[in-house]
């Protein structure tokens, strides 16, 4: 009996299967300071203890996407260790701050299963929650992941494509936010002056700068997380697949808009919730990211005076500058875009 394992394909699925992952991650600040260096995130809430106590943290908390991903990665081995393309992203809520010395594990449930036509893959429903320490959730989300077949000719495990909210109802954004010191809050040394007030529905914000991504930066990030998803790092298994190389983690693109959306959006210091995301094309190395935002919808927390919830769609693109913010000509996406995200961030009033 082999003591290795290949991973489930989509056959091995079954709707309402719960998959507790394995592997406990206890967060450093070693884990901040490399994710800080391959992302450049300047938010200042996550980078100095000293702005967090002063707004009302017990220090800096750690950055909201790295607690996101390193969730994520716990499933990869169960969930998309045989996976095409990781799809996309719903009803995903930040429930409790993660900080230093934190041990973050994750549990799955199947929610939803679809054969495609070609009978090679199929799409893979799952909710996953994230929990620290004390079994206390901190992060749940539902993603959906195209991944192979095993044998085309096994009968399909099921067939069912869940029903999700389309965005977060805002009284359950403020669950990962303690209660902000806003007179505390020093702009000057966050970077901006523009504070909730200053934004309204409809404006859009180009984020003027571009990354370019390496190859080992990518790895070296998508390794942080323990993802070990074959298509990020097997360039000779990839050489044989559809792109003909590695893919970029999907995540590294949403760290790297996040990161970018600083300039236009300094004081966003907390992704509350990401209502629905999608990977619209994939992204290799040597492609430079750019992002634009625009302000979807703006809303009051339920007995919360000291921040407000803005709702945004981040459009990350590659080797194309957002100045005319590409999006969508008739019923298709611009050739450059990579992601489309919906989410909610809050942000000092």
């Amino acid at each position: 009996m082999s003591k290795t394992s290949p991973g489930n394909f989509f056959e091995d699925f079954r709707i309402g299967q719960v998959i507790r992952h394995a592997t406990p991650r206890t967060i450093t600040v070693g884990d901040v300071a490399l994710y800080t260096g391959l992302f450049g995130g300047r938010f200042a809430v996550q980078s100095s203890d000293i702005f967090a106590k002063t707004v009302g943290y017990p220090r800096s908390p750690i950055d909201d996407l790295l607690v996101f991903h390193i969730v994520f990665g716990k499933t990869v081995p169960d969930v998309s260790l045989n996976a095409v393309a990781n799809l996309g992203y719903a009803n995903c809520c930040f429930r409790s701050p993660v900080f230093p010395g934190d041990t973050l594990n994750a549990q799955s449930e199947v929610i939803g299963l679809k054969e495609n036509s070609s009978r090679k893959t199929g799409i893979v429903y799952v909710r996953t929650t994230g929990y620290n320490q004390e079994q206390k959730p901190v992060l749940e989300y539902v993603r959906w992941v195209m991944v192979r077949k095993r044998d085309e000719a096994a009968a399909p495990p099921g067939d069912h494509v869940p029903r999700l909210p389309t965005a977060l109802e805002p009284k359950v954004l403020g669950e990962a936010c303690p209660p902000i010191n806003v007179a505390a809050y020093d702009l000057e040394l966050a970077g901006s002056a523009n504070r909730f007030g200053d934004y309204h529905v409809g404006e859009k914000i180009d984020h003027v700068d571009g990354i370019t991504v390496e190859e080992a930066e990518h790895m070296m990030a998508t390794r942080l997380y323990q993802n070990t998803a074959r298509i990020h790092f097997d360039q000779f298994a990839a050489k044989q697949g559809r792109f003909g190389r590695r893919l970029i983690y999907g995540g590294h693109v949403i760290s790297l808009a996040r990161a970018l959306s600083f300039n236009g959006l300094t004081n966003a210091f907390h992704v509350a919730a990401i209502n629905g995301g999608r990977h619209v094309a994939p992204l290799f190395a040597d492609g430079t990211v750019y992002a634009w935002s625009e302000v979807l919808a703006k809303a009051e927390l339920p007995g919360r005076e000291d921040v407000g919830a803005l709702r945004l769609r981040t459009v990350a693109t590659c080797d194309k500058p957002c100045g005319d913010f590409p999006y969508k000509s008739g019923d298709d996406y611009d050739p450059a875009v990579l992601l489309d995200l919906d989410y909610w961030v809050l942000m000092p009033r």
